[in-house]
């Protein structure tokens, strides 16, 4: 598969179907192929017209001042958030952005949100400006939290369809999960900023024309990464031949990629791939969804044929020692200790 397909999966919700079973087909020859895809007509996907991604991006419009409250604790240790909140540019790394991580409490309709837990940075409150600053966005930041979750739930049934496993075999780890919404603004880099940006880390060849990468070449590390996308090219995919393809910045769609502990849970039938992004001629902003399951979640093997065995962890040990590793986490590894011993 050379080219990304766009896929409309609304089958997906509904009962079982000629038609769910051609979506889930097309589902698992992009999962197994190049290990990416787009996706269009589903529920929530009115979130996905340029007017609905505004009212999220709107964030970046406050204050500096402002931003500065949404700080995690490295980047300013009077906070006590450590894994939530805002992460603010780096000049001297490769990845060339600023952004919020959200968990799923900005979801919760409750006034003490449930699955909040101090005594685990992976499970967090976060931080969020007050209801004066932008008005309205808290609703939003809500309602398209919780329209991510249901597209995330209905292609992991797809998947597990797709590999012969009962259509549920996800759902109860991923029931209370902390799956992330991030928020992220890519802007251009200052000519003057005193790196030298000829390096092979910094630019690549890209039809004939020299562009800087403004995010490192990676496979995202979790499940089901979901992408929307401000209408700025940037985003590129490395196919199974090895090149570099771009990834359509269309409106009303989500790009979908899997991740590394997808790959290795299925025994490489999903593929993750590797993906970065490139610099374009103005500020890019993109909204990615990583749909997760719980902090105590047990991955273990899973009953497919030549699986291959492994110890079985938690995925919140996995997720602090992965996520801990990129550098707007940097500082912060010694802070959660691993709890598989306390759940056996």
């Amino acid at each position: 598969m050379a080219d990304i397909d766009t896929i409309a999966i609304a089958a997906l919700f509904g009962p079982p179907s000629p038609a769910r079973d051609q979506t889930d087909a097309r589902i698992m020859a992009a999962a197994s192929g190049i290990g990416f895809m787009a996706i269009r007509d589903f529920p929530g996907d009115g979130w996905l017209t340029p007017q609905n991604r505004a009212r999220l991006l709107a964030l970046f419009s406050l204050p500096e001042a402002e931003k500065q409250k949404l700080l995690r604790w490295n980047f300013d240790p009077t906070k006590k958030n450590v894994y939530r909140g805002w992460f603010p540019l780096q000049p001297n790394a490769v990845s060339h952005k600023e952004g919020i991580d959200m968990g799923p409490d900005i979801a919760s309709a409750r006034a003490v949100p449930t699955g909040v837990d101090a005594d685990d940075p992976l499970r967090e409150a976060t931080p969020l400006p007050p209801e004066s600053a932008l008005p309205g966005w808290r609703a939003a930041a809500a309602g398209y939290y919780q329209a991510m979750e249901a597209v995330g739930n209905a292609l992991l049934r797809s998947v597990a369809r797709g590999l012969g496993l009962p259509e549920t075999i996800f759902d109860a780890d991923f029931e209370g999960g902390i799956s992330t919404l991030r928020l992220i603004r890519y802007p251009l880099r200052e000519p003057n900023s005193g790196i030298d940006l000829r390096g092979p880390d910094f630019s690549v060849l890209h039809k004939g024309e020299t562009r800087t990468i403004i995010g490192r070449e990676h496979a995202d590390s979790g499940f089901v990464t979901l992408l929307a996308q401000d209408g700025v090219e940037g985003l590129q995919a490395k196919n199974l031949a090895g090149e570099w393809i771009d990834v359509p910045p269309a409106d009303n769609t989500l790009a979908v990629n899997f991740g590394q502990l997808l790959e290795r849970w299925t025994t490489g039938r999903v593929r993750a791939t590797r993906h970065r992004v490139i610099a374009p001629r103005k500020a890019r902003f993109s909204i990615p969804f990583f749909y997760e399951p719980r902090v105590d979640a047990e991955i273990a093997p899973l009953p497919l044929k030549d699986a291959e065995p492994f110890e079985p962890f938690l995925y919140g040990d996995y997720l602090w020692d992965t996520a801990t590793k990129f550098v707007e986490m940097n500082g912060v590894r010694h802070l959660r200790q691993p709890r598989r011993a306390k759940a056996s």
